[in-house]
């Protein structure tokens, strides 16, 4: 039997950043989005909130914008080594983060069988964020039961990828995890557990 590989964006496949710091960084927006980075990690905000204040704050974002974000943020070596392998074994590989669509979708360049973010409109915006499109820790899951049927695995098939809260309900969802550079929030949760810079 296949197994299927999730894996987060934010903390795990981005060493120390998220991609809306890194897509921030860009405006010279840094400072203001690691605070709601750290005002969403503490629960004071919620998913929605966070969305639509960076959204607020990436009013003048353009593609050219989004591709250096991406070009440019610190990822974890051999990424695309690891996801190979992966493919050449058989299994598969996806990810699932909360950060945008269009950031995250990129991923499927570095052979990611499958990519989920939180639904933000194209770049440049010409129109508003829709709360129902973002995502939260529940909402992982849900798209990885989904993912599931689509290629005919199990969740004793899967093994889950994280670093933070937001991976909590998948961590206890699949019957394997690696906590990935991980804070408190995962502690006595995960399988494995791995800190450095190498996938």
């Amino acid at each position: 039997m296949a197994r299927l590989h999730f894996f987060d964006l934010d903390g795990t496949l981005l060493h120390g950043s998220t991609a809306p710091v890194e897509i921030s960084r860009q405006l010279g927006l840094e400072t203001q989005t690691m605070e709601l980075d750290r005002a969403i990690s503490a629960g004071r905000i919620d998913p929605p909130e966070y969305a639509a204040r960076v959204y607020d704050l990436w009013s003048e974002l353009t593609e050219a914008h989004v591709a250096a974000a991406f070009d440019g943020a610190p990822w974890l070596a051999r990424i695309r080594d690891v996801w190979a392998e992966i493919r050449e074994s058989g299994d598969y590989c996806a990810v699932i983060s909360l950060s945008p669509s269009f950031f995250v979708e990129r991923l499927l360049d570095w052979g990611a069988h499958a990519a989920f973010g939180s639904r933000f409109p194209a770049v440049p915006f010409a129109e508003p964020v829709d709360p129902a499109g973002v995502l939260s820790a529940a909402a992982k899951v849900t798209i990885a039961d989904r993912l599931c049927e689509r290629l005919g695995v199990v969740r004793a098939d899967c093994v889950a990828y994280g670093d933070s809260m937001s991976d909590r309900d998948l961590f206890a969802a699949v019957p394997v995890s690696v906590a990935v550079n991980a804070d408190g929030h995962l502690a006595g949760l995960a399988t494995h557990s791995y800190t450095g810079r190498d996938l």
